[in-house]
């Protein structure tokens, strides 16, 4: 036999070790080993039509041949995929991946093997990679052009307009007629080619990932989406065709579906000879007999098609690959064959553990290059392969204007350029260079799903404006962010390999290149700040003082998004009625002046109790109650403001509601990096500070003894306070649910009427629905009448589609784990519906009884069942001009198949809701109040897990998140942790830190330590953190809630 050598991939030839992270292995896995033996080539015929050759030991079983192939794609799900082959009766079967390769392929010389998916699951939104959803697509156009993929002429042009669009990119009328004339993409295809070119016209500026997207979310509605055909008769004979997919077995005449047996119905499948055989589920309402026999050509035909109907039941219902059964000592008893390989469940379990790795590849038929990816909901492998250094270079434009006309320093420009690759063999991987170094010129990024550090979902500038237009990555993709951040802190990057996920065109400040980000470019403060804590006051009451500083700064420049930010970009469009301009800038702009004058006293006597004058001698300054009582009572004079501030809300989000306009003026405004958080969460700022105040005086008036200079003034502070807090303590609860109810109506379509009056919210999370299906991952969002479950879709917009809703009035919860045999198992029983629900552990499982139980005894309390409110959009009430506008767009909706991606409005992906999903975790209403109060704001040093040094951050605390920045007078975060599922500890003495007041933050495999400068700070920290890592029981906040007036 002629040896056919491998041809050397990219990866190898810049010298990277090969991947030994096969697609088909758990963690802490290793690879099989391999048969030692003769080698004998096998050539395989690769989805883009290119055919590689691949030398594996003869008596080496398939997995390591299908293995070999996904480790030279780099392909890390590749249990969706198989390798198919004309055995020695020219019969087309799989390679059974537990048999020897040598009994199953006979002349391996004369077959070519075909590497094509193998399962094809319900939703393409499973598919983690954009690398997997290429290969896919590249199925999907096979099926097209041999004529499996059936279907009208509509869908078939409108098919073929995604795949030139991501082969040539954008619309140019002679270059697709050219491009259809010398490319066949289904049979009959001249008669299409008008309406090709005008659906290609509607894909102007999307990417090749996105035309992926598209052509799989119209395949996957097609009836013959991923079916073979298996020939067949029934008992009188008719002819018919079989065949399986991931919802069970499916009966066709011709190519037209006549019948399906789901796999909840099926109890047994077997084959005898010629026959196959459907034992189903014993059902009283049926009309068909308990066995169905079919008969197929032969023996062979049976088997195989037998095999099938296993593997896909195995791989779409079982949660793990089943045991191999005990070999019999005499004899046995039919087909030992059994599912081998990881399950899906497992395969979506594995990436989101970390196993996904996001890799650059290149598409064989695509004359444009995409770096954008739109990767679903994962948590990707932290090594990024590298680019070789010359692939691409940065560029820094001038800083960005401030509103005040000050220079931004965070304004930078990124500018890519890469290089147009060779031809290439397959889609291959671009392997990492050899060691777990960093090497020159290329820099490691941790996965966006559980990053350290999360890039703000924004546009580029820092000054207030409408982002521009981007045919880039998707503002809502799926991961928290567009880019993640060197986890390792190495060496500022020459050059750079861009995440997937971020497009030139997008023009995002690249945090690679900040300063905050990396070891080298941030001194390390070590004995600097060993320094300072000496000569520092070491009083707590100091340290106290000092958190009104640096809390007080951090809500200065929440003001300031309203006041400046949000004022300045109002006045450029006249967008905003003004009343409703009147009803809000008025009422901020007093506060600020107010709380900037308040910041200065504050740090005037923070300067001298420090001793930077000799006013310390004397002890006048060591105190900080006589500025606290002073200011109090200056903000009583302003109450009239805060009164206000409800209004301006509900003013706002009504505004919203009526003007389409002001939506989408709003909705801008929210992209834009200062504005780090929901618009109307600035709006209550003022009213959460003073509850700020009162903790702080509570904490003062507990640290000094009644007999202290300071007791009394702080003793005062706190009955002023405490008195306004009381006032505002009605209007507080009300507005913080108003506003939370407007911002999940932001998460959610499917739904119109959400915000009603007497609607409370409980809590969001993510649950498994048990369907016929198996488990699938859904949202729920609980109310105090009703719980809503929906899925999350991977368009533009990245909201979560309401599937259904279920009334709380006479409901029931049971745990059901014995009778479904899933963990953490819950049975929900409505008065018209029952869903069996899956919680991710039994502390998850626990807090949604309890709050499902109360909201149901809430609901019974009430008048009786709530209204329906799932319905169609009500008549809109938008301006006339909105509503000619609202007309065009429902009249250029094509068809229900096409959801064209630049017509749907960006939404931000790093939304509390989104991060329950990827954490798998919830968050209540009580949670929510707890973390107002528990806001945070200083300098922390800051050390990655592998790297020496200390950096200094700016950090904020709020909404269950890290903000980090440079320095306090930075207008927006460059980067940002979500702290949900992530557990703080203190590190242990095999750690090797060696400091003091040290925390620690894990998250899987990502370790980030914090240094606090004293024991004061560092218990804050400790404190407002664990509120946002453990949920508190809802007894515990009870009690926490009536011990404070508000």
């Amino acid at each position: 036999m002629g040896e056919i050598e491998q041809r050397p991939t990219p990866g190898s030839r810049l010298g990277a070790p090969e991947n030994s992270g096969i697609s088909t292995l758990e963690h802490g896995q290793k690879p099989p080993p391999t048969p030692s033996g003769k080698l004998m080539s096998i050539k395989i015929q690769m989805l883009d039509d290119t055919q590689e050759a691949f030398e594996v030991p003869q008596r080496a079983p398939g997995k390591v041949l299908l293995d070999a192939v996904c480790n030279h794609l780099n392909l890390v799900e590749g249990d969706y995929f198989g390798l198919e082959f004309p055995d020695h009766k020219k019969i087309t079967v799989w390679l059974d991946l537990l048999k020897p390769i040598v009994k199953q392929i006979r002349r391996p010389k004369h077959v070519v093997v075909k590497f094509v998916v193998k399962f094809f699951p319900p939703d393409h939104t499973q598919l983690q990679e954009e690398l997997t959803r290429y290969l896919f697509a590249l199925q999907v156009k096979q099926d097209l052009a041999q004529g499996r993929l059936t279907c009208n002429d509509t869908s078939a042009a409108l098919l073929i307009s995604h795949i030139v669009q991501s082969e040539i990119g954008d619309f140019d009328e002679a270059l697709d007629r050219e491009h259809l004339a010398k490319n066949k993409y289904i049979p009959q295809q001249d008669a299409l080619e008008d309406k090709i070119v005008e659906f290609h016209h509607n894909h102007v500026g999307q990417t090749p990932a996105e035309s992926d997207f598209q052509l799989l979310e119209i395949a996957r509605r097609l009836e013959m989406y991923g079916i073979r055909l298996h020939p067949a008769k029934d008992r009188e004979g008719t002819k018919i065709n079989l065949a399986v997919a991931n919802t069970g077995i499916l009966v066709f005449q011709g190519c037209t579906k006549i019948n399906a047996f789901n796999w909840a119905k099926v109890r047994k499948l077997s084959f005898k000879r010629k026959r196959f055989l459907i034992k189903l589920r014993p059902d009283a309402n049926s009309s068909y007999q308990d066995t169905l026999e079919f008969l197929m050509a032969s023996r062979d035909f049976c088997k195989s098609f037998w095999k099938i109907c296993v593997e896909h039941h195995a791989f779409f219902r079982l949660f793990e690959e089943p045991k191999p059964k005990p070999k019999p000592v005499l004899f046995s008893r039919g087909s030992s064959f059994r599912f081998s390989g990881r399950t899906q469940k497992q395969v979506l379990d594995y990436v989101k553990e970390g196993g996904h790795k996001k890799v650059q590849f290149e598409r064989k038929h695509s004359k444009i290059h995409s770096t954008r990816s739109l990767a679903p909901p994962t948590e990707p492998n932290p090594e990024v392969p590298k680019q070789p250094p010359q692939r691409a270079s940065l560029t820094f434009g001038d800083g960005a204007e401030s509103p005040g006309g000050q220079s931004s320093p965070q304004g930078k420009e990124l500018k890519v350029s890469s290089e147009e690759s060779g031809p290439r063999q397959s889609p291959a991987l671009k392997k990492s260079p050899p060691g777990n170094q960093q090497v020159d010129g290329a820099v490691r990024a941790p996965p966006p799903e559980e990053e350290e550090e999360v890039v703000p979902n924004r546009t580029q500038q820092s000054r207030p404006q409408a982002p521009q237009p981007s045919t880039g990555s998707l503002t809502g993709s799926p991961h928290l962010s567009e880019l993640s951040i060197n986890s390792q802190g190495g060496a500022a990057p020459t050059h750079v390999t861009l995440s997937p996920n971020l497009s030139p065109d997008t023009k995002q400040a690249s945090p690679l290149i900040s300063p905050l980000l990396n070891d080298q470019a941030c001194p390390r403060t070590d004995d600097e700040e060993e320094g300072r804590r000496k000569r520092f006051p070491t009083d707590k009451a100091y340290f106290i003082a000092k958190e009104v500083s640096t809390t007080e700064r951090t809500y200065l420049k929440d003001l300031e998004v309203i006041t400046s930010w949000f004022q300045s970009t109002v006045s450029k469009e006249d967008s905003m009625p003004e009343t409703l301009k009147s009803l809000i800038f008025p009422n901020f702009e007093p506060l600020h002046k107010f709380h900037t004058n308040f910041l200065k006293e504050i740090e005037q006597r923070l300067a001298l109790w420090e001793g930077r004058s000799n006013a310390h001698i004397r002890g006048d300054y060591q105190r900080i109650g006589d500025v606290m009582l002073r200011n109090i009572q200056g903000m009583k004079h302003l109450a009239a403001h805060l009164w206000k501030h409800s209004e301006a809300l509900e003013a706002l989000e009504n505004g919203i509601k009526s003007s389409r306009r002001l939506e989408n003026f709003c909705r801008d405004f929210e992209l834009q990096k200062v504005c780090y958080l929901p618009l109307n969460t600035f709006l209550l700022r003022p009213l959460h500070r003073l509850m700020h105040y009162k903790q702080v005086l509570e904490r003062l008036c507990k640290h000094h003894p009644p007999n202290h200079a300071d007791f009394r003034d702080c003793r005062a502070a706190l009955a002023e306070v405490t008195e306004m807090v009381a006032q505002l303590h009605g209007t507080m609860i009300k507005m913080e649910n108003f506003q939370k109810l407007h911002e999940l109506k932001k998460d959610l379509i499917g739904i119109d009427n959400l915000v009603i009056p007497g609607r409370e919210f409980i809590r969001l999370g993510s649950l498994s629905k048990l369907s016929g299906k198996g488990l699938q991952q859904r949202m729920f969002f609980l109310f105090n009448d009703v719980l809503l479950y929906t899925s999350r879709g991977l368009t533009a917009s990245n909201q979560f589609k309401v599937h259904g809703q279920l009334p709380l009035y006479g409901m029931t919860v049971e745990e059901s784990e014995d009778e479904w045999g899933v963990p953490h198992c819950l049975t929900l029983r409505g008065q018209r519906q029952s869903i069996i629900v899956a919680a991710s552990s039994r502390s998850e499982m626990e807090k949604w009884v309890e709050d499902i139980q109360m909201a149901i005894d809430l609901a019974e309390k009430s008048s009786g069942p709530s209204p329906e409110f799932l319905a169609s959009s009500p008549p809109d009430n938008k301006s006339p001009d909105e509503a000619t506008a609202a007309d065009q767009e429902s009249e250029d909706d094509l068809s229900a198949s096409r959801t064209s991606l630049e017509r749907q409005a960006p939404h931000r992906g790093n939304t509390m809701v989104h991060v329950c999903w990827h954490r798998n975790t919830s968050v209540s209403m009580v949670d929510f109040s707890i973390a107002v109060e528990n806001q945070l704001s200083g300098n922390l040093l800051r050390k990655f897990k592998n790297s020496n040094g200390w950096q200094k951050l700016w950090v904020v605390f709020t909404n269950f998140c890290l903000f980090f920045y440079k320095s306090h007078q930075d207008n927006h975060p460059l980067a940002s942790l979500p702290l949900l599922g992530y557990s703080l500890t203190i590190p242990s003495e095999s750690e090797n830190i060696h400091k003091d007041y040290v925390f620690k933050l894990h998250f899987k495999s990502h370790v980030y330590y914090f240094r606090a400068e004293s024991e004061y700070t560092f218990e804050r920290w400790m404190e407002v953190i664990r509120s946002a890592t453990s949920s508190a029981s809802r007894g515990h906040v009870l009690s926490h809630k009536e011990s404070h007036v508000y």
